[in-house]
């Protein structure tokens, strides 16, 4: 996080609330580095808590930090997050395989959607752009700046590929997912297989 002018004051957290499938209501809060202590200021009491910044870092408070609170038919769980640039986290749910994916900063995580506990994380070697999912996958696709892979309902890679430019936009557009880099250039991918869908025959 670049720090501001000297004397100004810190951008304060974030938040925003979103409903899902399923009957969830996701209410988010986030922040810059070191705000660790605003960001959960106004946490809602109830419910399981668990703090995963051990999963990023040793100094996890000294990130940037994030807190996902779910509501649900099942009953309301609590995770904390952390990150070690600032970005602005999300989510989906993910039916097939039972889980809440949430995308924060480098990582992906699956959440069992009913309880919260955390059934895989994944690190990517870049910042996360997008996370996709679809009835018609049987795989999550997960858009980093420089790579695009496949997790199975595990948490395991299925495929794996590697871009030339960094990415800087991805979306899903007629069953391909389509890229667009920061030189302008724009690729389809078979989200089913990971090959090119621009050239006839997909290979």
């Amino acid at each position: 996080m670049t720090p501001g002018p000297a004397g100004a004051a810190a951008t304060p957290p974030r938040d925003a609330t979103v409903g899902y499938p399923g009957g969830l209501r996701a209410r988010w809060r986030w922040g810059g580095s070191g705000q660790g202590a605003a960001v959960f200021a106004l946490s809602e009491a109830g419910g399981t808590l668990e703090d995963l910044g051990p999963l990023v870092s040793r100094d996890f408070d000294e990130l940037c930090r994030a807190e996902l609170r779910i509501d649900g038919p099942a009953g309301t769980w609590t995770v904390r997050l952390a990150s070690t640039i600032h970005d602005e986290p999300a989510g989906l749910v993910w039916d097939d395989a039972g889980l809440f994916v949430v995308k924060y900063g480098f990582h992906t995580y699956g959440f069992e959607s009913r309880t919260g506990a955390l059934r895989w994380s994944h690190r990517s070697a870049s910042p996360l752009i997008a996370v996709f999912g679809s009835p018609r996958l049987a795989h999550l696709l997960v858009q980093a700046e420089i790579e695009t892979f496949a997790l199975e309902p595990d948490g395991t890679v299925g495929w794996r590929i590697a871009h030339s430019d960094v990415v800087a936009e991805a979306s899903m557009v007629g069953g391909r997912l389509v890229l667009t880099s920061y030189a302008g250039l724009v690729t389809a991918i078979d989200p089913a297989t990971g090959r090119s869908a621009d050239s006839p025959g997909g290979h």
